[in-house]
């Protein structure tokens, strides 16, 4: 699983994750979330590093705070 990054414009990246989200209602927005996850895993195509992905992703849920 690779941490560094390698998003050439990260900020640019982000602003179109945001602006694909504009106007969309929380359901819709996970809906996105969703079949863009799908969409990215299917690109990547390896199973291994996707469910190494999936445990990383669940253990910064786990330590994270509620304010």
């Amino acid at each position: 699983m690779i941490t560094e990054p390698r998003i050439p414009d990260p900020d640019g990246f982000y602003a179109a994750l945001l602006a694909a989200h504009e106007g969309l209602g929380e359901a819709q927005s996970a809906d996105l979330n969703a079949r863009l996850m799908l969409l990215l895993a299917n690109q990547c195509g390896d199973q291994a590093v996707l469910l190494d992905c999936i445990r990383a992703a669940a253990v910064d849920l786990t330590t994270l705070q509620a304010p």
